[in-house]
């Protein structure tokens, strides 16, 4: 078996029994709409119903089947994702009788389930033709060995196609690339014997599975009648062809005349361990996103409280309220507990190596993800496995793994301890010995403060401050435009930011986070709250270096999109390098809680102005499909304060993308790298992410980083607040 948990094999006094899965595609004929195809390498997965950590995964045999031995007991069985089937609609079949996803395992019995996708749903359609006596084409005909032949194979619906193979007569004749939702290939029938013969199309899909199509013809000089007997219908009549069979049994000149198609692809690359790494990162931030967020605060607050769902926030949640239970003022339930659910909701989701493996990885959706990509897999494992086994690196004798470039840290500080936790230290006690944190060493906390910066730029925490300054009658102008906002105390809401405002003082302030957004990156924030700015250290060079890569990744996809050429990953291997080094120097100091403590404020401000309340005060436009509930808040709050015109979209893309991308360079070893093959795949990777904020930031700022892509010319380094400075002079001039 391919892949099971160690603790859902089967013990001495457990008995085994078997299960059979068949897997079939309907198609088409001109004779009839009944036939099927076996799905080979289609991969199904056997789940214990008991406990859904106890499972097994097989792929299917090339005629359509998968055979699995379990213990005794009750099986939900899980079947792959093919061009979006419902296999509700499939055709089904059982013996002994199962439910049909449900299958009961008893002790020295095989079950036998197959599932048939009919035709209508596949759109498959598979047929010989021959050249009539009127050089027209028929369908369904006898192959008169003087003329032409041809089969035909149409999938207008199956969108993973990557090639055909076609074989006559057990002798494969061409291997065509899928360019369209149809293909045909012309033969020269005059080398076959006369009499009976078969015909094959191999539809081979992306991620291995493949459908197989076979019918059977007859050959001859002479026809008798025209039905054809396709594999997997008994019932239609076979092809009759009468001739004196001639002396014919050289294969050789089969094939004869091929119509083909010749395509260029891209360069191909090899699989490196990063690769698993950077799969990492871009599921454990999705993990990390508001949406992701407010499913797992509705089950705190509302009536979710019953989910299976987010079981390891919730444990850290009941552990964080333990530990502090009251805060230092009064009536702050409500706020209380939303605070404490969101720093355990960080805590357990912003770290790569304390997420689980079914939350770091998805082997569906991640192989889908490189292979639209052109990247390959690992040989003989998943990227779970090639991750712990390949890319983590053995903390000395110590069973624990840390990332390679803490690693490097590691050795060169060899002469300090590692402290590791220990359960004799009391209650409110620490211990704060001359050691290295263990947990800050293998189990970093994966966050960039640049998400932070980009969603204050858009003026999230604007108009959270502005909000709960007029909850406290403050007013913000001489017409104020929020005049109109009354929360009243039934409303939670209300309860709500009377906690918030209360707790300003534990929060980091405007000057705090500017401060550190100089730091990591050399940005910082336009206006008068952060006047008088004086930073001791800055990275300057950032932003020039950061873009330049940017600029860089948009001429190798011009190469390597052109398939005539092979991209040069060298001059993004340097640039990859020299960000690297400056991120590296601003990791100090602040980084290890800072970043950490100002997404937890955000997502609880984003949370706050998601909250429906607000639609009664806010003038939102519910018809913008904004992907996260309170993107609408705040661009109607920048609508009435005569703010910025830019949507919070593009704010939050850039968040988005440009933490996955600097936390791929960050903590990732690139200093000693000297081969491009990892840049190569990098860059390939991470292109949904490169283009993404290349977008965000011309709608953002009006600079497009991707413009006239000269490698010598210097790029736009000018700072973003600047650059939004001039946006918003501009945007009130034309008004």
């Amino acid at each position: 078996m391919s892949e099971i948990i160690k603790k859902a094999t089967p013990t001495k006094a457990q008995s085994n029994g078997s299960v059979k899965v068949w897997l079939f595609a309907g198609f088409e004929t001109v004779c009839s709409t009944k036939c099927k195809a076996p799905i080979g390498n289609a991969n199904i997965t056997i789940r214990n119903q008991d406990d859904s950590t106890q499972y097994v995964s097989e792929p299917t045999h090339e005629e359509g089947y998968a055979t699995f031995s379990l213990p005794t007991g009750n099986y939900s069985i899980e079947l792959p994702n093919i061009s979006g089937w419902d296999w509700n609609t499939s055709e089904y079949q059982s013996r002994p009788k199962q439910n049909r996803f449900q299958v009961t395992v008893i002790e020295g019995q095989l079950a036998e389930i197959t599932f048939t996708v009919p035709a209508t749903i596949t759109t498959l359609c598979f047929n010989i033709e021959v050249s009539g006596s009127n050089c027209n084409r028929i369908p369904c005909a006898d192959i008169v060995t003087t003329r032409r032949a041809w089969l035909k194979l149409e999938y207008p619906n199956i969108k993973e196609a990557e090639t055909i193979d076609f074989f006559v007569n057990q002798t494969k004749l061409a291997k065509l690339c899928s360019d369209s939702d149809k293909v045909e290939l012309m033969f020269d029938p005059s080398a076959l014997p006369f009499g009976e013969f078969p015909a094959v199309a191999k539809l081979n899909l992306r991620g291995g599975a493949s459908i197989k199509m076979a019918v059977t013809g007859t050959a001859g000089n002479e026809v008798q009648n025209v039905k054809v007997n396709f594999a997997g219908d008994a019932d239609i009549d076979r092809i009759r062809a009468v001739a004196p069979p001639p002396n014919t049994n050289d294969l050789s000149n089969l094939g004869g005349e091929f119509k083909t198609t010749t395509t260029l692809t891209r360069t191909e690359t090899s699989f490196t361990p990063d690769i698993a790494f950077w799969t990492g990162i871009r599921n454990g931030t999705e993990a990390l996103s508001f949406n992701n967020y407010l499913d797992f605060m509705d089950i705190i607050f509302c009536v979710k409280r019953d989910s299976t769902t987010h079981t390891k926030e919730r444990e850290k949640y009941h552990n964080v309220t333990k530990k502090r239970l009251f805060l230092p003022f009064t009536d702050s339930d409500a706020y209380r507990v939303l605070k404490a659910a969101t720093e355990a909701f960080v805590m357990v989701n912003c770290g790569v190596l304390t997420l689980g493996r079914t939350v770091l990885f998805n082997p569906i959706l991640d192989n889908a993800y490189l292979d639209r990509r052109d990247l390959p897999l690992p040989e003989d494992k998943n990227l779970s496995d090639s991750f712990d086994d390949d890319y983590l690196v053995s903390l000395g004798d110590m069973k624990v793994k840390i990332l390679p470039y803490l690693d490097v840290i590691r050795r060169k500080l060899p002469d300090i301890p590692i402290k590791f936790p220990t359960a004799v230290i009391g209650a409110g006690q620490t211990d704060t010995c001359f050691e290295l944190l263990q947990d800050k060493l293998t189990n970093p906390c994966l966050l960039e403060l640049i998400w932070s910066y980009w969603h204050e730029e858009g003026m999230l925490v604007q108009t959270m401050n502005t909000i709960t300054r007029r909850f406290q009658n403050m007013r913000s102008s001489d017409h104020d435009p929020l005049s109109n906002l009354e929360v009243d105390s039934l409303h939670p809401l209300n309860n709500l930011l009377w906690g918030y405002i209360q707790d300003e003082q534990h929060r980091l302030t405007v000057t705090r986070r500017n401060y550190e957004y100089d730091h990591h990156y050399g940005l910082h924030l336009e206006g008068k709250a952060v006047q008088n700015f004086r930073p001791a250290d800055t990275r300057s060079k950032f932003l020039e270096a950061f873009h330049h890569l940017l600029r860089l990744c948009t001429v190798f996809y011009k190469q390597d999109d052109d398939t005539t050429v092979k991209a040069d990953a060298f001059p993004i291997l340097n640039a990859l390098k020299e960000v690297h080094i400056i991120l590296s120097q601003g990791a100090h100091n602040q980084f290890g809680d800072l970043p950490s403590t100002a997404r937890i404020e955000m997502l609880m401000q984003q949370w706050l102005l998601a909250r429906p309340e607000f639609r009664e005060f806010l003038p939102t436009r519910l018809m913008v499909a904004h992907p996260e509930p309170w993107m609408d808040r705040v661009d109607a709050m920048k609508k009435i304060q005569g703010w910025t015109d830019t949507s919070i979209l593009h704010f939050r893309n850039l968040g988005m993308f440009g933490e996955q991308l600097l936390l791929s360079i960050r903590w990732d070893s690139w200093s000693d790298e000297f081969e491009p093959v990892k840049a190569f795949n990098w860059t390939r990777f991470h292109r949904p992410q490169v283009q993404g904020y290349i977008h965000a930031y011309r709608a953002a700022t009006g600079v497009d980083l991707s413009a006239d892509p000269t490698v010598n010319m210097r790029v736009d380094s000018t700072l973003p607040s600047v650059l939004l400075q001039k946006q918003l002079a501009s945007q009130r001039r034309a008004s």
